[in-house]
């Protein structure tokens, strides 16, 4: 069964939509961003979450002191490296947390995700280029790959069936595709994680 993951939250009320929802992950974005939230604010919103969500950090070529900071005080269980962080990066990263690592591919030609089979990070996530634009890349160009991967890049209740019955990911990211007016809506979330769980 696909793994959920809705991105972006920033406010309380999120939370709430959430632990209401149960999608598997939530995402917090530490990068610059409209979504962005600092250390304090996502503490405090990470106190609300149910503890059954794993909570994933979003960075962009953070410093690994910054990222373990969240780690080690408990705000985020997971890591999402979104920047230009090369494989040493990832492997220094690795020796210092038992945190699960996600290492987003910006998708633009066949081969881009092959490149990345060697990788220590545990999963791949599978973007738009520029990623966070809410636009869908060409699932063709994935191709044949052994990592397990969450798939992003316009995501919707309108087509997240069929990229789950075309492309099998480990998981699906959301983050515009569930919300109105650039506000997490809860009907939305709602009917995209049914469509998600009724396909399996």
């Amino acid at each position: 069964m696909a793994k959920i993951k809705i991105c972006g939250l920033t406010q309380l009320a999120d939370i709430e939509i959430v632990n209401t929802a149960k999608p598997d992950y939530i995402g917090f974005v530490f990068a610059d961003s409209r979504r962005k939230v600092e250390h304090h604010q996502a503490a405090e919103l990470r106190c609300a979450l149910s503890p059954q969500i794993i909570s994933v950090g979003v960075f962009v070529d953070e410093t690994i002191s910054n990222i373990l900071a969240l780690v080690q005080s408990g705000v985020i269980d997971a890591i999402q490296l979104h920047g230009s962080e090369n494989e040493e990066y990832i492997e220094k990263l690795k020796t210092k947390t038992d945190a699960p690592i996600i290492k987003a591919v910006s998708v633009q030609n066949v081969g881009d995700i092959q490149k990345w089979q060697i990788t220590c990070a545990d999963y791949l996530l599978l973007d738009s280029p520029g990623g966070g634009t809410g636009q869908i890349f060409d699932w063709e160009l994935i191709g044949e790959t052994s990592k397990p991967f969450f798939l992003a890049g316009g995501l919707k209740i309108s087509n997240v069936a069929e990229a789950i019955k075309q492309i099998a990911p480990f998981a699906v990211d959301v983050s515009s595709g569930v919300e109105t007016n650039g506000v997490k809506d809860p009907d939305k979330i709602n009917e995209f994680i049914r469509r998600v769980r009724d396909e399996q």
